[in-house]
């Protein structure tokens, strides 16, 4: 029996390719016969870059950039196989675990050592990019990134504006002329499950600046600032940046590469899906196992199990999924291709317990196991049904 394993990671816990790992020595210890593939998976934020680095074979790179307070911190990004792509998570640059919840501050919080790590990757001959959106501490619109790639922004005074997006409103001309000519021609595909609008009530500042550690007042304050660079883009360059489906995301970033870098904004999971193969290593595969830290309702929208299972639907391949904690959703879940869904938890505990490493990994190891032999077991059936009609 040929079996796919494409877990995503168990957040805080286990990464894809260290789940996938468990689920397989569970289903070896079921039946050694089996025939096992892993493939490692994301939906565009946390484990992309080691996700596409492991399907491709390419190799992770370690540098120094600007950290979103602008203190110098340690990056890393990767190099597809071809070595022409280069994969970037943003939050390694200005994520929010970068940070303690005192320091959490998007006025001040930037976006330019993404740039940095950028260009990094233009000196290492890379000129097509992909982009992980997610996770950022920011809320300047990208406009950090884009400062460390050559752009300026100048106030009333014809000064540079600094960090943060609390000096969008000192904005008064954007100068590009020392944008080199290998930014320009750079192609950027960006993972985005948003289509939060650059400002308003569903825009960057009201719905993800609480938790970015945005007061009421300074919300208000960054909204506003977003506003009023949006007017300036549509003044000084034609672009409405307001109408981008997605421009909001990670505190504007989706404007600032839909905008000035002329990206595609896509489903996050179906560009990692593509550039993994994932259609077509599902040939001759007769299960599916899929799954992720917690399976809801959010599931059947844009995340990685989901567009799995889909696929997997398609060509009449069943699917199971395992999660850490299990809630509503389930007929989203059944109608998004997914046959059957089980918690890993054998009993009650702690969240804190269930996401230690080591517990996770005997958690999906022993679940893998049961499910492996109540397959296997199935599959020894059905052959001996077979056997006994053509006797």
């Amino acid at each position: 029996m040929n079996i796919l394993i494409a877990m995503d990671s168990l957040k805080g816990s286990l990464s894809s390719l260290e789940a996938n790992e468990a689920v397989k020595t569970g289903l070896s210890q079921a039946d050694p016969k089996f025939k096992i593939q892993s493939v490692p998976v994301a939906d565009g934020g946390e484990g992309t870059v080691e996700a596409l680095v492991y399907a491709t074979n390419g190799r992770i790179v370690e540098t120094i950039v600007t950290g979103p307070l602008g203190d110098r911190i340690a990056a890393k990004y990767g190099i597809l196989g071809e070595q022409e792509t280069a994969v970037i998570e943003v939050a390694e640059a200005c994520g929010l675990p970068l940070l303690l919840k005192e320091q959490l501050n998007p006025h001040i919080t930037t976006t330019y050592g993404v740039g940095e790590l950028i260009l990094d990757a233009l000196d290492k001959g890379c000129h097509h990019f992909i982009i992980g959106l997610g996770g950022s501490s920011t809320n300047d619109a990208g406009i950090g990134m884009l400062q460390a790639l050559g752009y300026q922004f100048l106030n009333r005074e014809g000064e540079e504006v600094g960090f943060g997006g609390g000096q969008l409103e000192e904005i008064a001309k954007i100068n590009s002329r020392l944008v080199s000519d290998q930014v320009k021609k750079a192609v950027f595909r960006v993972a985005c499950d948003v289509n939060n609008p650059l400002y308003g009530a569903n825009g960057a500042a009201y719905i993800y600046g609480p938790q970015k550690g945005a007061t009421p007042e300074m919300i208000q304050e960054l909204d506003s600032g977003l506003r009023h660079f949006a007017n300036v883009v549509f003044e000084q360059m034609g672009l409405d940046l307001q109408n981008i489906a997605g421009a909001g995301a990670a505190g504007g970033l989706g404007a600032a590469f839909a905008g000035f870098l002329n990206s595609r904004l896509q489903s996050g999971v179906q560009l990692i899906l593509d550039i993994n193969k994932l259609e077509r290593k599902l040939t001759n595969v007769d299960l599916v196992i899929t799954g992720e830290g917690k399976l809801d309702g959010q599931t059947s929208m844009g995340k990685a199990p989901a567009g799995i299972a889909t696929l997997a639907k398609e060509r009449g391949i069943p699917v199971i999924a395992l999660a850490g904690d299990i809630t509503d959703g389930q007929r989203s879940l059944y109608d998004s291709g997914i046959t059957a869904y089980f918690t890993i938890v054998g009993g009650p505990v702690t969240l804190e317990k269930a996401l230690e490493r080591e517990v996770a990994r005997e958690n999906l190891t022993r679940t893998a196991e049961q499910i492996g032999r109540v397959w296997g077991q199935a599959s020894l059936n059905r052959l001996k049904d077979y056997g006994t009609k053509h006797e």
